[in-house]
C-alpha cells in the first residue's frame, strides 16, 4: 500500500485540482471509523457528505453487492432485467409514490426531476412552449452541471461557466411571501427545494416552512420538488425531512399530520449506503406518464447492481431503525454542543436536525478558522469538513452508538477549548 504522502502527491501530479481535500488519505472503512494508509484510525464525521449513512461497507450491503456482481451488473434499458422492476416496487411502497425513475447520480436526478416538471407543464398546465420556469431558492445545492449551476449563488460553481440556462426564478430561503409572489406567474411549472439546506451551512427553515410552500403550490398548479438527496435516507431524524416532526416507530415515519408529500421526490446518496451511485426520481402517473420511450434515460439507470444495492441499503435503514437513532444522537449532540458553547467564544451558533448539524464558527467567511479547527480534529481523530468558509458541518453515519457519539462530543470539546486557548 502507498503511503499517504505518495497517494495526496500522485493526486495532485494527475489529477484536476477541482476540490480542495482535508490533509487525510483514506484506505480502509468500517461503520463509524475510516482508517488512512499507516493504520491511523479516524471517525468519520462527514458520511461522503451524507452518503454512507449506513456506515462504511455495511456487510449486508457488500454482501448483496458482491452476490448481484457475479450474477449480472449491467443490461442497458434496451432490455427487461429481473431485479428493476422488484426495486422499483419497493422504492414506491417505501416512499408512497406510484412510479419511479432510476438514474445515478444526484445531480443527474435534479436534471431529470427538471426535465419532468418543465414537459409536465407544458403539455399539463398548458404553459406555452419555451416559457416554462422552475422556482429555486437562494444558497441552494443542487449539483453541478451546466442548468444546475445556472441557478446557483456559488460564485465558485458558477462563474466563466456560461451561458447559462434560463428558465429559473430564485427567491429566498425559508420565505413564503417571496414564493407565493413567483408562484403567481402562470409559466411557472415548479418549484425545487432542499428541506434542508446542507451545503449552505444546514439552514433549518421554519416548522411550517415545507408544508405552506407545498399549499401554495397547489393552489398555483405547480409542482412542488423536494431535493432530499442529502437530507433523505434517515439522516434528519425521519425517514424524509419532509416527515417533519414523526415521532412514530415505523419503518416509513411518515404520519398524516406531519409529512409533507412532494409532487416530486429527488433521492440519492445513501440511496445506496454509498457503495454504489444511485439516484431516483418518485412522482404519480399524473406527472411520470409525460415522458415517454426514447425521451430520457441512461445506460446505467436501473442496472440490476444498482437495484440489489439499493434495497439492501433501504432494508438496512429499516432493521436498524436508524432514523429513529438519529433522532435520537441528534438530540444529544446538539444538548453537548450548546453545553461547550457556553465554555469556549469560538461558536456563534449550532444548528441542526438529526444527524446533520453546522457549528457556525465565531470568525468571518474569509477567515481560515474553520479550516484550522477541521485539521486539528482530524489530528485528534475525528473527520470534519468546512462549508462556506466558517461552518463546520457534522453528519456521522447513522449507525453511530451513543458511546461513540459521546467520544466524539469529548474529541469536539477538547479541540475547540484547546484552540480557543491558543487561538
Amino acid at each position: 500500500m502507498i503511503s499517504s504522502k505518495e497517494a495526496i502527491s500522485l493526486e495532485n501530479r494527475y489529477g484536476a485540482h477541482n476540490y480542495h481535500p482535508l490533509p487525510v488519505v483514506l484506505a480502509r472503512g468500517e461503520g463509524v471509523y475510516v482508517w488512512d494508509p499507516e493504520g491511523n484510525r479516524y471517525f468519520d464525521f462527514l458520511s461522503a457528505y451524507s452518503a454512507v449513512n449506513q456506515g462504511h461497507c455495511h456487510p449486508k450491503i457488500i454482501s448483496a453487492l458482491k452476490d448481484q456482481g457475479e450474477t449480472l451488473t449491467l443490461t442497458s434499458r434496451a432490455f427487461y432485467n429481473n431485479v428493476l422492476g422488484e426495486y422499483e416496487r419497493y422504492l414506491c411502497d417505501m416512499f408512497g409514490f406510484e412510479r419511479v425513475l432510476p438514474m445515478n447520480t444526484g445531480a443527474e436526478a435534479v436534471e431529470t426531476a427538471i426535465k419532468i416538471t418543465r414537459k409536465w407543464g407544458y403539455e399539463k398546465k398548458g404553459i406555452p412552449h419555451g416559457k416554462a420556469k422552475i422556482v429555486v431558492c437562494s444558497n441552494n445545492f443542487h449539483g453541478r452541471t451546466t442548468t444546475i449551476i445556472s441557478f446557483s449563488d456559488d460564485a465558485g460553481a458558477r462563474n466563466n461557466f456560461g451561458p447559462y440556462t434560463p428558465g429559473f426564478i430564485k427567491v429566498e430561503y425559508n420565505n413564503t411571501d417571496q414564493l407565493n409572489s413567483a408562484l403567481q406567474d402562470p409559466d411557472v411549472a415548479g418549484f425545487l427545494v432542499e428541506p434542508i439546506q446542507g451545503e449552505a451551512g444546514v439552514m433549518v427553515p421554519d416548522e411550517n416552512y415545507l408544508k405552506d410552500a407545498a399549499a401554495l403550490c397547489r393552489e398555483n398548479n405547480v409542482l412542488f420538488i423536494c431535493d432530499e438527496i442529502q437530507t433523505g435516507i434517515a439522516r434528519t431524524g425521519s425517514l424524509l425531512a419532509t416527515c417533519g416532526n414523526c415521532t412514530c416507530e415505523s419503518a416509513c415515519e411518515r404520519q398524516p399530520a406531519h409529512y409533507t408529500r412532494p409532487d416530486l421526490l429527488i433521492l440519492g446518496k445513501a440511496l445506496s449506503g454509498g457503495v454504489y451511485p444511485v439516484s431516483a426520481v418518485l412522482t404519480d402517473s399524473r406527472i411520470m406518464d409525460v415522458i415517454k420511450p426514447g425521451q430520457h434515460g441512461s445506460t446505467f439507470g436501473g442496472n440490476p447492481l444498482a437495484c440489489k444495492v439499493a434495497i439492501a441499503a433501504l432494508e438496512v435503514v429499516n432493521e436498524e431503525k436508524l432514523a429513529q437513532n438519529a433522532r435520537h444522537l441528534g438530540e444529544i449532540f446538539r444538548k453537548e454542543m450548546e453545553s461547550l458553547k457556553t465554555e469556549c467564544h469560538l461558536f456563534k451558533t449550532i444548528r441542526g436536525k438529526g444527524l446533520l448539524n453546522a457549528i457556525e464558527i465565531n470568525d468571518s467567511p474569509e477567515s481560515s478558522t474553520a479550516w484550522d479547527l477541521c485539521v486539528a480534529l482530524k489530528d485528534n481523530g475525528l473527520l470534519a469538513k468546512p462549508t462556506h468558509g466558517n461552518i463546520i458541518r457534522f453528519a456521522p453515519p447513522l449507525v453511530m452508538t451513543e458511546k461513540q457519539l459521546l467520544e466524539c462530543t469529548a474529541i469536539i470539546r477538547k479541540t475547540f477549548l484547546s484552540f480557543s486557548k491558543t487561538g
